[in-house]
């Protein structure tokens, strides 16, 4: 059943979610050869439960060990932080979560290390655009096939596939609420958009074939062919005139002109 928020409810979303899009920006400069995954974790959950009764929301929830999932190159989401350094010209993905007073945020967002391959930079570019073609079909009268169709026909456009197997999702009291958001569908297909509902928008594109495989480890997900795939994520609200988008990537915006250079 989709939960319909009140507008008090949608600003502690956005609180949530904005705080998320702070521990991204703290993250974000020490992203760079050398640091590993468990560091990045660290220096995440300290900063989250620094702000009042801010805790991490991924770790402990279905028995996540870490506050961040960090996915590496081939890795598409759920990766989970380690003592391997970063190397130059690798790409890793940050997902994070925050739950504050009784409701969650989430975001992700996929950085470059170093310089990175021309091809590489493409991939992130595209995924980034099926961001926001996915948010710009998001407004009362639209269906969530609407938003799933944006984002598919601008990778596969672009020579991409997308990942069937994992897809957004609403949030709000539950990290995880209906309607399920996938990446993929037909126009005009799928619940409707109606104001008061939250979702999280989260492309998942990879550079090859489609199909992925879960890790010995139970929780990361790679890419079968071991190409390397970017994820993008924005929680939103449908308001009676469109979308609002809730997360930011403020502070965020000299890595954005360098992907889409």
């Amino acid at each position: 059943m989709v939960v319909i928020k009140t507008p008090e409810e949608v600003e502690l979303i956005r609180e949530s979610s904005l705080l998320v899009g702070k521990t991204l920006a703290t993250l974000a400069p020490l992203i760079k050869p050398g640091v590993t995954g468990n560091e990045l974790d660290k220096i995440a959950e300290d900063f989250i439960r620094s702000h009042g009764d801010a805790v991490p929301g991924f770790k402990g929830l279905y028995g996540c060990p870490s506050t961040l999932l960090v996915s590496i190159n081939q890795q598409v989401v759920h990766g989970l932080p380690s003592n391997t350094p970063l190397k130059e010209g690798d790409v890793i993905s940050v997902d994070c979560g925050v739950y504050k007073n009784g409701f969650y945020g989430d975001s992700a967002f996929t950085f470059p290390v170093g310089e990175i391959k021309a091809d590489v930079r493409k991939l992130l570019r595209v995924t980034y655009e099926c961001l926001f073609k996915g948010i710009e079909m998001v407004k009362p009268g639209n269906r969530v096939g609407d938003i799933s169709f944006a984002v598919q026909h601008h990778a596969e456009s672009n020579g991409y596939s997308v990942v069937r197997e994992l897809v957004g999702h609403g949030l709000g009291r539950s990290l995880h609420e209906k309607p399920e958001v996938p990446n993929f569908g037909k126009r005009g297909s799928g619940p409707g958009l109606k104001a008061g509902m939250t979702i999280a928008i989260e492309p998942m594109i990879n550079m090859g074939k489609a199909k992925v495989v879960t890790e010995e480890d139970g929780w990361t997900i790679r890419t079968a062919d071991n190409l390397p795939s970017a994820h993008y994520e924005h929680s939103v609200a449908i308001t009676k005139s469109g979308v609002e988008i809730l997360s930011s990537f403020d502070g965020l915006e000299d890595i954005i002109k360098y992907i889409k250079s």
